[in-house]
Order: structure tokens, then C-alpha cells, then sequence
């Protein structure tokens, strides 16, 4: 796989995006759950909510590439932050 120039922290990336299906899913299996409403109005599951986390923290990091002249490894502590609030209230 010469040909896709894989770095550390792709395989990182997608080792984790790998790594939180698998747990979801033994979740999902292990202890079923019902939607809940939050602060959005609208029902969401476990998956929802990781959904919309993994989207909202692509922006973040977009928005702190090009407009925060900050090291990018802080965004990802607002991205911890982000994802906090989405599993609690969303």
C-alpha cells in the first residue's frame, strides 16, 4: 500500500474511527437503548450522537486550520470538549 503514502496519524485517525464502531456495536448488542430527545428537539441513538460528533469535530478542526493561528493538537482538546457536550445534552 505503497501507493497511499499512509502516515502514523492516518492509520491513527482511522484505527480510531475503526475502534469506536467496533465499541458501538458491542454496545448497541450488549445493552440496547431507546432514542432520547435533547437540546436539539430531535430523538438520537449512541450512533446519532457519534455521528454528529465526528462531523461537528471535522469542522472544528477545518475552522482552527484556517482561522486560529494555534497548534492544531489544541483543537483536538476542543474537540474532547465538544464531543462531552454532544453525549451529554444532544
Amino acid at each position: 500500500m505503497d501507493w497511499m503514502a499512509w502516515t502514523w496519524p492516518t492509520a491513527a485517525f482511522f484505527a480510531t474511527i475503526a475502534v469506536l464502531l467496533v465499541t458501538f456495536t458491542v454496545l448497541a448488542i450488549r445493552y440496547p437503548e431507546t432514542p432520547r430527545t435533547g437540546i436539539l428537539r430531535i430523538e438520537t441513538t449512541r450512533g446519532d450522537r457519534l455521528f454528529i460528533t465526528l462531523l461537528g469535530s471535522a469542522f472544528i478542526n477545518l475552522a482552527w486550520l484556517g482561522l486560529i493561528d494555534a497548534p492544531q493538537p489544541w483543537a483536538m482538546g476542543v474537540c474532547l470538549l465538544y464531543a462531552a457536550a454532544v453525549f451529554r445534552w444532544v
